[in-house]
């Protein structure tokens, strides 16, 4: 899959409302990673691994998988 224009230089994408980190290199779903861009809740890491979006509570999204969309805290 093709990374967005805002988040080009990184591999995890945390959306902020469901908490589930997407990795951007293995993910098949655009329409889920463009309705995060468009929505303005993506969230990139620094350090960009896995590591780090769970050290912030964030869970690895998989296929299927759906989670309750919340508001954003920030």
């Amino acid at each position: 899959m093709e990374r967005p224009v805002k988040f080009e230089h990184t591999r995890y994408l945390g959306d902020k409302r469901t908490q589930l980190v997407y990795d951007l290199d293995e993910w098949t779903e655009p329409e889920i990673i463009d309705d995060i861009v468009n929505s303005g809740v993506g969230l990139c890491f620094g350090p960009d691994t896995l590591v780090e979006a769970r050290n912030r509570g964030y869970k690895l999204a998989t296929p299927g998988a759906s989670r309750r969309h919340r508001k954003p805290r920030a």
